[in-house]
């Protein structure tokens, strides 16, 4: 899609970029059409938790969480909250990023995991997520 010219703003344009992008079926891994406004953005902040930074060339680097190597320590939920807050914030249509809340679980694979849950404010709206975080010990 082509960029909408904005207003000016002294010297320079501003420029607002569309958020109609794919709808993704995470449920049964496929494309259902097109989606628009707060679903596309909730759809990109799942993405982007979902990608680990660094790992795939098709990405920049400024692109995607470093959530996958997160080692058991006095400090894990400032760095888990950190390494959120520093992914989501690299989208200039994500605002901010507050409100978090950790509870420990366990799950099948290594034993320890953290729930974690924290509100996203876009340019399209704001809404909560839950991200579950694999701790290694």
């Amino acid at each position: 899609m082509t960029p909408k010219t904005g207003e000016t703003e002294g010297d320079f344009e501003i420029i607002v970029y569309p958020t109609k992008t794919y709808a993704l079926d995470m449920y049964k891994n496929r494309i259902i059409g097109f989606t628009d406004g707060i679903a596309a953005m909730r759809q990109a902040v799942y993405k982007i938790l979902m990608t680990n930074r660094f790992e795939h060339i098709i990405y920049s680097y400024n692109y995607g969480a470093e959530l996958n190597k997160i080692m058991d320590s006095l400090y894990v939920y400032s760095l888990v909250e950190q390494y959120i807050t520093d992914a989501l914030m690299q989208d200039e249509r994500i605002t901010a990023v507050y409100d978090f809340n950790f509870k420990r679980t366990k799950n099948s694979f290594n034993g320890n995991c953290l729930s974690v849950s924290f509100n996203v404010d876009t340019t399209q709206g704001s809404f909560g997520i839950q991200k579950e975080v694999e701790i290694y010990v």
